[in-house]
């Protein structure tokens, strides 16, 4: 793979970061020159940033025109939450090998404060994009602890659609309530050891969103 540009990069990150805050918005076309003039960079960089963000899912590029943000279908989300329930599970079983060594328990640490965060986002900020964000923090540790670069990557490359699955899963009454009791039952389980009750956990987590989205009443 071709090596990013500083310049390259620097459009990249700044367009990445834009989408993730909520400050480029769906439905609405945006232009490679209004970005240009933005940044202070040159249309060719913008382009080829623009290019790598169409690869890595966030947006769709419109020809002669210039780029939408990508809409999350129905396959979009299946394949994401696929693809987490194998590297999340496995992350899971690794995790739970090691759970007693000083690597687990700083794992541990830092899972149980990550839930602290979360209780506290939605019990007094009650902030949605605070507790998204607490809940990508939870799973990103989960991930990272293999220290395996091609999942770290891949989990980066999904990160939109993550995002979005989440945000959409979220807006249904009482998931939030759900997704932190779901958080504190992994981490309970993965505390006394018991891994295969922790990766059950874990997927049953990670579907939720599909049993929602079939019966969105709950039912």
């Amino acid at each position: 793979m071709k090596e990013k540009s500083f310049l390259q990069s620097k459009a990249y990150d700044y367009i990445k970061e834009q989408i993730l805050e909520g400050k480029l918005v769906p439905d609405t076309l945006y232009s490679e020159a209004r970005l240009s003039k933005e940044l202070d960079i040159s249309r060719t960089p913008i382009r080829e940033a623009l290019q790598c963000l169409s690869q890595d899912g966030y947006i769709s590029i419109v020809p002669s025109k210039g780029f939408m943000l990508r809409h999350l279908t129905d396959k979009d989300m299946q394949e994401t939450i696929e693809v987490r329930c194998a590297i999340e599970g496995f992350c899971t079983h690794i995790i739970a090998g090691q759970i007693s060594t000083e690597k687990g328990k700083r794992l541990l640490e830092e899972l149980g404060q990550i839930l602290e965060q979360m209780q506290k986002a939605k019990d007094f900020d009650d902030n949605l994009q605070t507790f998204i964000d607490s809940d990508h923090s939870f799973h990103l540790a989960i991930v990272g602890y293999a220290e395996n670069d091609e999942f770290n990557q891949m989990f980066q490359r999904l990160l939109y659609l993550i995002h979005l699955t989440s945000a959409t899963a979220l807006s249904v009454t009482g998931r939030v309530d759900g997704t932190l009791e779901e958080h504190e039952l992994y981490y309970r389980a993965l505390r006394e050891g018991n891994g295969n009750d922790a990766y059950q956990i874990m997927i049953r987590h990670l579907t939720m969103p599909l049993k929602l989205h079939d019966h969105p009443d709950g039912q």
